[in-house]
Order: structure tokens, then C-alpha cells, then sequence
């Protein structure tokens, strides 16, 4: 190949001669054997690129990182000293100066055991290290410490690495060390020594300080008196018997580096805490609590001890510390599960009202208190308690409840009755409800949350699911069925029993529609279900309108008015407000001006309409209505307090700002227009109740090819509501009497 190569090279350079003196001829190579053919433009090409200089590669952005820089450092004398150790890596080719540290006197540099060379620049004294490549240094180093007055504290300069961590001995139980900027990750204590662990900030410059005590001549050590006061909280159990208690510490003389508690007999240490407890530990039958600042005057322990329990009586343990002055305390009997205990107590207890109680004795228990106690042990007390008592097993737990059961009926004239039962279910674990079907009833389907299940049918009745696959509703949700009931066909007139299915789950409120066709008359319901017709008129409206009545934001809607026109007093002034159709008008504001006194009052009429303004004198009256939408409507009179006057207003619709202005007529007529108005209210509440909601509608769908059945249900007619709350396992019915049109 190269000799191809040079032999075309020596051709190009012929040829070029060539060009500048003879004719242009074309050399043939073919056929010569080694050879390759090029054309002139590629040829140059080639010669450019042969003549460019090669790119030289990338930098790279930072000569030189630090990963990591650790500070093991010992306190002693005056001094601070001890290693630094720098991790890195050089980026760059050839010697690079890697900054160290600045303030600190550095000792000794090494570097894989060989000494490391520094360059000093300025205050701040840097590495020569060879790249690429990774280094790790090590530094002994060393600084002042200053001593002020009660304070030791020194400055620590740190490298500008990824993490920085110190480890730092002090000599002497220094529980207050303090590292700013920084976070001190551990703090231990051991052998006259503290060793604190922390993380810093790398490239600040970090303050340690710590408190110091300055030396004085020993003195003799006084005795160490102390008063305690502890609250504890005993739990009986089925299998094991538990002590919790909170213990409250006051030293009045001395420093005390540590407290004994005797331990119960077959009682074991659970769990024992205190911001200045050091540790602790258990010596025959002894609980010790080393103190970590003796010379504070108080301290607090949380104590627990638990052994297992198969009897049913026992006397309670009591905790104590060895060599206290005085004692003083409060003891709490709680029962885990259903329990009656009996406590009999002796040796200077006192029994109180678990009421009485403090919150910090009550704030340890879980379950119902059934016994409290106080004591002051004095010299020669000895408090005691006897606990007896009966454990019960527990109770089924509810596993699924019925928030609500929506129900609704369509029944046709031949006795043919359409139910969907549609509930709002909370279930933990139960997979079916059981459905009692009314005599001659055959269940056609169910759904949960909008999917089709299957019904399931036993020897005992019906059941449907609750849950279905993949389905685990954590809140409440929705299962509804629907079935078919044949009853007895209607006649001229009689009466007629519905009922709905007996669940075997509770119910907190049930909500049953009727839909009868027109042809049908009812009257006088009865049953164990309560008519809507019942209660205030917003309730009927809620029920009406198809939706939930516990969803009502207002549950005053079930209240019934404490507005009565019909028995208005002396001196009162009252009546109903209603539009041009008869519906009421509820929130008007009414006025009431003496137009001689210029005496004014105000009311507002209630959810039906109603209002009354009491305390009204004698003489003329301006009564003015005004609400939202309708006209403003105004009416003078002349108002005997002795007489009561009843008042009906119809408001017109249109603005605030119009007014219409009735001239006042006699007083028998106002209470007819009044009693006239109220009975077309009522007859519009009632026609408003009669409406089929939307229930209805949906369920007259479902007849038309989505259920698996046919049956003929009414399309005109009238709707008929019934209430009943917290149903237990038994079926709700309803009867009245009919008249066939």
C-alpha cells in the first residue's frame, strides 16, 4: 500500500510539471498492479486535512475538588490540636496547588506516608500535589485555645469540601458544647472526657465553645437531700400488668450523681428517659439513674415497668427513690378492655375523683381511668393498694354500617310494586349484607360503587355484595339493588301495606319515595315509618329535591317554627309572606313603624313565611315588607294594641326600588286574606311535596331495557315521603287508605 502511494504521489508531482509546460495529457494507470485512483479535488482534501493541526482536548473546568475534610481533634492544656484529614482529586496534568487550611498551624503534611510540599500564600497554606489523579492528605495541626471567664472557646477554620465533620475529646463532663455555624450529631460522656461528633459548614469558619469551671480547693462533699414527687399510671391487662410513671425531682442540699430505685418483685425496666439523665442501669434489684449535671436543682424521669399477669388480683407497685426527704405523689388505675376492678386502699392513701386529677397524670392513659389516688408519705407510711378485678370478653365489633338507606317505590294499580334500595355504606370487613325480601319479592340486581354484582341467594334469604374485586373502599361509598314485588291488585277503595327490606346491618336513617299513579287517592299513612308531611317546610323541600337531608349543611331544617300566627297576643303584629303563586317567602324583612312615635321594629320572617313583631302601641302603623327580587310592598294602618292584627302580604316580582302601596282594610279582612293566603301556601308545599324527585325518573329508566324484566310502572302520579331513624335489623312499613278515581 505505501508503495502505491508513493507512486502516486510521484505521478502528481510529474503531472503538475507537466501542466505548466506541456499540453495537458491523461496518464492511465489502469491495469498497473498496487495502485489506487484518485481524483485532484480529493486529493487536495486530503492534503488539507493532512496540513491541520490537531485539536488540543478540553480543560477541565476546575483545577482541583475537595470531597471531604475531617477534623479529629483533643482538647489539652491550653491548646487545641490533633489531624485534619483532605480528601480530593486534581483534574488537571502536572503540579497543581491545592489549598489546605488558613489559621491553623499545620505541623506535619503527608501524603501516602511521604511528605507532602507546601506553598505559604498569604495566611491560607496550600498543597503541590501531582495530577490527575485522587490524593488524600493528612495534616496534624494545632491552635490556641482562649479561656475566658467561665468559657473555653477556639476558632476552626474550614476547607470549602463537600462534607466537613469533627470529632472533638474535652476533659470533663461538658454537657453544653456548642459549634456555631454547625450541628453537633452526637455527645457522649466517659471517663472524665466528653466527645462530641458535628457536621459543619463548609468554607465558614466555625466557633466551639464550651462552660468551664474554674479550680478550687476541694471542699467536703455535704450529703445530698432531695423531695420527690411521682405520678404514676398503673394498667391492668388481661396477660400483663404495667406501671408508667412521670417522676419529678427538687434538690434542696448537694449534688447527686445518681438516684436508686427499688424495683417491684417480677417487674422488668421497659423504658426509662430524662433530658438529663446520663444512663441507667439495673443492679440487683435496683434501678440506678446517673445523673448528667449533678449540680442542677431539678430533674425529671419517665419510668416504666410491666410483668406479666394470669390472676386477677394483686397489690399495686409503688416506685421510690432511696434516701428521699419526702415524697408526694398521685396513682391512676386504668383497665385495658371491659373490666369491672375493685381498689381497696390503706397505709395513708387517699382515694379522690379521677376528675381530680392532674392533666399530667391524666395525659398518660389510653384507656378509661377506673380509680384515682393521692399520697405524702411521711416516716413510717407505707401506702398500699389492693386491685381486684373481673375481666369480660369483648363485644362483636361492628364491622359495616348504613349511613343512610335511600328507598324508592314505583307501584303500579295492579299491585306491582318496583323498589331500588340504595345505601350509603361504611364497611370494614363485612363481604354481604343479608336482604329479607317482603313475601313473593325476587331480587334483579345489584351494583357496588356503579358496577354490577351478583346477588347471592341462600337458604336464610338473600344476600348482596358489599365488595367486589379490587375494590377497598377506605370511607363510605354506595351499594344499591333493586327488586319486584306482586301484591294484591287496587279496588274502588281499601287500604294497602307496603314494606321494605329487613337488613342485617344497622341504619342510621332511612328515606322511602312512593310513586303512586294519579288514578289513586291517599290518606291516613300509618306505619312505622314517619310522613314528611310531618315536618317544617324545609324539610319537605330537602326531601322533595331528591337529595340526602343529612347532606344539608343547616340541620335546623328539622326544627319546627316557634312562629305561631294563629295565636298572635296583645299587641303583636304578625302574618305570612308569600309570592303571586303561593309559594312562601322565606328571610323578608319586615318593618314595623308607628308613624306617630317614629318608633321602629324589624324582624324577619322564618323558613315558612311567618313572622311576628311583638310590643307594638296603639296608633297608626306602617308595616313595609322587602325581599331580594320582589317588589318593596308597604301598608298604613291603624293598630289597636288590644286587638292583634293578622296580616297576609303577597310580594310581586320585579325590583327593590318599586313599591306597592295597599290601602288598609277592615280588620276581618285582613285575617281572611291572611288565613286565604296560608292555605295556598300550604296547598303549594303540598303540591311541591307530591313531586317526584329524581329518584323516580332514574328508576323509570332502568325499566327501559336495562333491567332484566318487564313490568309496567306508572309515568304519571304522585310522590309520598316517609322518615325513619336508626333502623335495627327490622323492616320498615308504611299503610294507607286509598280511593280509585
Amino acid at each position: 500500500m505505501k508503495k502505491s502511494f508513493v507512486a502516486l504521489l510521484l505521478l502528481a508531482i510529474v503531472a503538475a510539471g507537466q501542466e505548466r509546460s506541456l499540453p495537458i495529457q491523461r496518464i492511465s494507470t489502469q491495469g498497473l498492479p498496487g495502485t489506487v485512483t484518485l481524483t485532484l479535488a480529493e486529493y487536495n482534501r486530503l492534503l488539507d486535512l493532512a496540513a491541520r493541526k490537531p485539536k488540543p482536548p478540553d480543560a477541565p473546568p476546575l483545577p482541583f475538588i475537595l470531597s471531604r475534610a475531617a477534623f479529629n481533634l483533643r482538647v489539652t492544656d491550653e491548646r487545641v490540636s490533633g489531624a485534619l484529614n483532605i480528601d480530593g482529586s486534581v483534574l488537571q496534568k502536572g503540579p497543581t496547588l491545592v489549598p489546605l487550611t488558613a489559621g491553623l498551624t499545620i505541623l506535619e503534611a503527608e501524603q501516602q506516608q511521604k511528605p507532602v510540599p507546601l506553598v505559604q500564600e498569604g495566611t491560607r497554606q496550600s498543597a503541590v500535589i501531582i495530577g490527575p489523579g485522587a490524593y488524600a492528605i493528612s495534616l496534624n495541626v494545632a491552635s490556641a485555645l482562649t479561656v475566658d471567664a467561665g468559657r473555653a472557646s477556639f476558632m476552626l477554620p474550614v476547607p470549602s469540601a463537600a462534607s466537613s465533620t469533627l470529632i472533638l475529646d474535652i476533659p470533663g463532663n461538658h454537657a453544653d458544647v456548642r459549634v456555631e455555624p454547625g450541628l453537633v450529631t452526637s455527645r457522649a460522656s466517659s471517663n472524665g472526657h466528653t466527645i462530641i461528633e458535628a457536621t459543619l459548614d463548609p468554607g465558614k469558619s466555625a466557633r466551639v465553645w464550651w462552660t468551664t469551671r474554674e479550680v478550687t480547693a476541694p471542699v467536703a462533699q455535704r450529703d445530698a437531700r432531695f423531695l420527690s414527687d411521682i405520678k404514676a399510671l398503673i394498667s391492668v391487662g388481661d396477660s400483663e400488668l404495667r406501671v408508667a410513671a412521670l417522676c419529678d425531682i427538687r434538690v434542696v442540699q448537694g449534688e447527686p450523681s445518681e438516684l436508686r430505685v427499688p424495683l417491684p418483685a417480677g417487674f422488668e425496666v421497659t423504658e426509662v428517659s430524662g433530658s438529663t439523665l446520663d444512663s441507667s442501669e439495673t443492679e440487683t434489684g435496683h434501678l440506678i439513674l446517673k445523673v448528667r449535671e449533678p449540680s442542677r436543682r431539678a430533674h425529671q424521669f419517665l419510668i416504666a415497668i410491666e410483668r406479666p399477669s394470669q390472676e386477677n388480683k394483686l397489690d399495686a407497685p409503688f416506685l421510690t427513690f432511696t434516701g428521699a426527704q419526702g415524697e408526694t405523689g398521685e396513682v391512676l388505675v386504668e383497665g385495658v378492655g371491659t373490666m369491672e376492678l375493685t381498689a381497696t386502699e390503706a397505709g395513708g392513701l387517699r382515694r379522690i375523683d379521677v376528675r381530680e386529677a392532674g392533666p399530667v397524670s391524666r395525659s398518660l392513659s389510653r384507656f378509661p381511668l377506673q380509680a384515682a389516688f393521692r399520697y405524702h408519705r411521711r416516716p413510717g407510711d407505707s401506702p398500699k393498694l389492693m386491685l381486684e378485678w373481673n375481666q369480660f370478653p369483648d363485644g362483636a365489633v361492628l364491622s359495616a354500617i348504613a349511613e343512610r338507606e335511600t328507598i324508592t317505590t314505583l307501584l303500579n294499580v295492579e299491585g306491582k310494586s318496583l323498589t331500588e334500595v340504595t345505601l350509603r355504606v361504611r364497611n370494614h370487613a363485612q363481604p354481604f349484607v343479608k336482604v329479607e325480601l317482603p313475601q313473593g319479592a325476587s331480587l334483579l340486581s345489584a351494583e357496588v360503587e356503579g358496577e354490577k354484582v351478583k346477588p347471592v341467594q341462600g337458604a336464610d334469604g338473600s344476600r348482596v355484595p358489599l365488595l367486589r374485586a379490587g375494590f377497598r373502599p377506605s370511607g363510605a361509598y354506595t351499594v344499591s339493588f333493586v327488586y319486584l314485588s306482586s301484591g294484591a291488585p287496587f279496588a274502588k277503595k281499601g287500604s294497602y301495606e307496603l314494606s321494605v327490606p329487613k337488613l342485617d346491618m344497622p341504619v342510621s336513617l332511612v328515606t322511602w319515595e312512593v310513586f303512586l299513579p294519579d288514578r289513586l287517592e291517599v290518606k291516613q299513612f300509618g306505619g312505622n315509618a314517619l310522613s314528611a308531611s310531618l315536618f317544617p317546610a324545609r324539610a319537605q323541600d330537602a326531601l322533595a329535591s331528591g337529595g340526602e337531608p343529612g347532606d344539608t349543611e343547616d340541620q335546623n331544617i328539622w326544627a319546627q317554627s316557634d312562629i305561631d300566627i294563629g295565636s298572635l297576643a296583645s299587641g303583636q303584629i304578625g302574618g305570612i309572606i308569600a309570592d303571586q303563586s303561593g309559594a312562601i317567602i322565606p328571610r323578608a324583612v319586615v318593618t314595623v313603624v308607628n308613624t306617630q312615635t317614629g318608633l321602629e321594629q324589624k324582624t324577619t320572617s322564618d323558613e315558612e313565611g311567618r313572622w311576628i313583631v311583638s310590643d307594638v302601641r296603639s296608633g297608626p302603623v306602617r308595616v313595609k315588607v322587602d325581599s331580594q327580587g320582589f317588589k318593596s310592598f308597604q301598608q298604613e294602618m291603624d293598630f289597636e294594641a288590644s286587638r292583634p292584627a293578622r296580616l297576609g302580604v303577597t310580594l310581586e316580582v320585579g325590583s327593590v326600588s318599586e313599591t306597592v302601596i295597599v290601602t288598609a282594610s277592615g280588620r276581618g279582612d285582613m285575617d281572611r286574606e291572611s288565613r286565604k293566603l296560608e292555605d295556598q301556601a300550604r296547598k303549594a308545599l303540598e303540591a311541591r311535596a307530591n313531586m317526584p324527585s329524581q329518584n323516580v325518573f332514574g328508576l323509570q329508566r332502568k325499566v327501559a331495557g336495562i333491567l332484566p324484566v318487564q313490568v309496567d310502572v306508572p309515568r304519571a302520579g304522585k310522590s309520598y315521603r316517609f322518615v325513619r331513624p336508626l333502623v335495627l335489623e327490622e323492616e320498615t312499613r308504611v299503610s294507607f287508605q286509598y280511593r280509585s278515581r
